[in-house]
């Protein structure tokens, strides 16, 4: 199943990719969320590479996902791999100049099943597409709300 979303903000371009990859920041953020977030030995601090064991309840249950970073383009792309026990995927952040003081992020994702139940969940989600589609452009523009937020607050500080 594929997801694609994106939103204009009235941020510029290299703060929004700064925001994007501020891992300490999303770190937090999961943690508050009720997830666990854990960083392999050995990982490196950011880049390709950089790689985040995940667990967290979904639906109900236990979930486990390794999440990596499979490729960066500085100020313009990060591409985020996906892996647990019964799917896999990836998370495309692709971000756009719009103006000197506004810019777009675009967001692809894309899900795989592994296994009986995960095709059951991800055929269920197919048959609400719309609602999900919604939901997931709602989840991207708050995203970028709070992005926009710290760029506001950073520049009151400066």
């Amino acid at each position: 199943m594929k997801l694609t979303a994106k939103t204009d903000m009235e941020v510029p371009a290299a703060f929004l990719f700064a925001s994007l990859v501020d891992h300490a920041t999303w770190e937090r953020e999961a943690v508050r969320n009720g997830a666990e977030v854990e960083r392999p030995p050995g990982s490196p601090a950011t880049g390709p590479g950089a790689e985040w064991r995940i667990r967290g309840h979904f639906r109900g249950k236990p979930r486990k996902v390794l999440l990596k970073i499979a490729e960066m383009v500085e100020n313009q792309l990060v591409v985020l791999s996906l892996d647990g026990p019964s799917i896999e995927g990836s998370a495309r952040f692709e971000v756009m100049v719009l103006s000197p003081r506004r810019s777009r992020l675009r967001v692809d994702v894309e899900f795989k099943p592994k296994t009986l139940a995960a095709r059951l969940f991800i055929n269920t989600m197919r048959l609400a597409k719309g609602r999900v589609q919604a939901k997931f452009e709602t989840r991207l523009g708050q995203m970028g709300a709070r992005i926009k937020d710290r760029y506001e607050r950073s520049q009151v500080q400066a």
